[in-house]
């Protein structure tokens, strides 16, 4: 009987130990969500959507491309991930989305819009970010890198380089 109750707090111990570690983990790294704004008049004839997370670095990298855009006559919306599955992708003429990689995988918002059908690898641009960089999801055409600030400059460069032909095919 010993045994078993020697046994039995030691799992108690590790599950609660594991379910700090998680509850950690989670806070620590997990995304906020982007905040929400336009650039430009909606009014003008190119338009972008950059769908992100919010984070220092997604935040920090959002804001290059907008300053990029923003003299471009080009109107631009910043939302969340969460809001693709609810927008008109067709009001944009190229859509950028930005995401990390949690838990070995993409946020369930991303993998549900992946599997809707509404991926356009002709429209649109993916730029995942992950601990060493380099994970992405299977048949995306994706830009990978870690979120690591100082390389916002070449990873903006990256990201404009692909949605500029997008952008200005139409216009």
């Amino acid at each position: 009987m010993k045994l078993i109750k020697k046994i039995l707090i030691g799992f108690l111990i590790f599950f609660g130990l594991f379910l700090m570690f998680a509850i950690w983990y989670k806070y620590q790294y997990s995304m906020d969500e982007a905040v929400s704004r336009e650039v430009n008049s909606i009014s003008l004839n190119k338009k972008l959507l950059i769908a992100t997370q919010g984070s220092n670095f997604k935040n920090k990298l959002t804001d290059e491309i907008v300053e990029y855009y923003k003299t471009d006559s080009t109107y631009i919306k910043i939302m969340d991930i969460s809001s693709l599955g609810t927008t008109n992708l067709d009001d944009y003429d190229a859509i950028l989305i930005m995401h990390t990689w949690e838990y070995s995988k993409p946020p369930s918002p991303i993998q549900s819009f992946m599997n809707s059908g509404k991926y356009n690898s002709k429209k649109m641009v993916v730029f995942t970010t992950s601990g060493e960089g380099s994970y992405k999801m299977e048949n995306v055409d994706a830009i990978t890198g870690a979120s690591k600030l100082e390389n916002i400059g070449s990873h903006k460069n990256e990201i404009v380089n692909k949605l500029n032909p997008i952008i200005h095919r139409n216009n």
